[in-house]
């Protein structure tokens, strides 16, 4: 199995950012009022999938297929086909290589232990219909940090920006009031 990088600050793939968000506050809490993690885990195993780079397979294609499915199933179908065609254009290796670097090399659980939340808040945000990054991992890493907020968003899947931005927004819009505060 080939071993993948994503560039970091040219190239973060979206399903790693609720994750980089929390290495983000371990290594830079003095330097931010804090963060708000969307779908955050501190560690993501079996996510990767052979055929995401097979020469059979459109890997593009299986991807957005893949992440159609994280979204709600009371999602718009607007917002569902939107997501699916933000995915659908990957390059061969693209998402191969985000994915791996997901599943295999990435992991905060000693990360997550050296942030104070009282320096840097935290607030996490998971869809209830996430399974990329489920309920259970997000109060997982909310059980490990003392003074997180963490809310399992209703009605939400691992897209909540995309797949129905106005029931996200009430979600979203106390966690900024709360770092601004």
């Amino acid at each position: 199995m080939p071993k993948y990088e994503p560039i970091v600050g040219r190239y973060v793939e979206v399903t790693v950012g609720g994750a980089i968000a929390l290495k983000v506050a371990a290594d830079y809490q003095s330097e931010q009022t804090g963060i708000v993690g969307l779908e955050s885990t501190a560690y993501a195993p079996g996510r990767y999938n052979d055929f995401l780079h097979h020469p059979a397979i459109h890997g593009g294609e299986l991807v957005a297929s893949y992440t159609a499915g994280l979204n709600a199933p009371s999602s718009p179908a607007v917002a569902k086909r939107e997501n699916w065609r933000y995915y659908s254009p990957g390059g061969p290796g693209v998402d191969a290589g985000g994915v791996h670097y997901y599943s295999f090399d990435w992991g905060a659980r000693e990360d997550i232990k050296r942030i104070d939340a009282r320096k840097c808040k935290v607030s996490l945000l998971t869809g209830e219909y996430d399974y990329s990054c489920t309920p259970a991992m997000t109060e997982a890493v909310a059980e490990s940090l003392p003074g997180c907020r963490m809310t399992i968003m209703k009605g939400m899947g691992h897209f909540p920006m995309v797949e129905n931005y106005p029931v996200f927004r009430p979600f979203l819009l106390p966690e900024l009031a709360y770092m601004a505060g």
